[in-house]
């Protein structure tokens, strides 16, 4: 852990804010903001406070948290409107239901003669605390983004009009998935924090990633 990666992590965070930029905020040098960041120096407690406020973290958070786990991982930070989109879904509760629900809706797609469709999945959210603790059980659901005018006449087709979204990018998330991915949600939250912005399951859904060698990562914003 690390006060000055934290803080260089969340100015980074924050439209790029420059060195300059944060010491103009926090009317002091932008020497003083490189000897924070080098941790050769640590802020007074007014400044420390003052940081949180810009940020939106906790004291713990900067002087004792680990912010930056993974970080060099994730690229294109942003907040994009996803257009409005159809979609069919196909979940699955198992030991390991990623691939199971993925294949499901590949297959399906195939059968509709489209043989690249485009697939997002999410964690499932309805899984029992039996399931989880006692047989290590949990639920991933698939959709395939349905291209305009392919319709599937026995499954149900589901909406979403369009949405604000925040999203990163992975660029290869399976050299550590279960590191990784979990983080760059983590790392994503962290982004809203420190921009203002507010989670929403409303209507839509709340996050999701796509599927492929690399990844994008997005969460609903109100």
């Amino acid at each position: 852990m690390s006060f000055g990666k934290n803080l260089q992590f969340l100015r980074n965070l924050k439209g790029n804010m420059t060195q300059e930029d944060l010491a103009e905020k926090m009317n002091v040098s932008r020497q003083t903001i490189s000897k924070w960041e080098l941790d050769t120096v640590q802020p007074e407690m007014e400044k420390a406070i003052e940081l949180c406020r810009l940020f939106n973290c906790s004291l713990d958070d900067l002087f004792r948290g680990d912010m930056v786990t993974c970080s060099e991982a994730y690229t294109n930070l942003r907040v994009e409107t996803v257009p409005a989109f159809r979609y069919i879904k196909h979940a699955v509760i198992s030991s390991e239901p990623e691939g199971d629900a993925i294949d499901r809706v590949f297959s399906i797609a195939r059968s509709c003669g489209v043989d690249k469709p485009r697939v997002i999945g999410w964690n499932f959210p309805n899984v029992s605390q039996e399931q989880i603790n006692v047989f290590n059980m949990h639920g991933y659901e698939a959709a395939w983004i349905l291209p305009d005018g392919v319709i599937h006449p026995d499954i149900e087709i589901h909406e979403q009009a369009a949405h604000r979204y925040a999203a990163l990018h992975i660029e290869k998330p399976f050299e550590n998935p279960f590191v990784i991915i979990p983080n760059a949600y983590k790392a994503l939250m962290e982004y809203m924090s420190v921009n203002g912005l507010e989670c929403t399951e409303k209507d839509v859904i709340p996050c999701f990633e796509t599927d492929g060698e690399s990844m994008d990562i997005y969460i609903a914003c109100k």
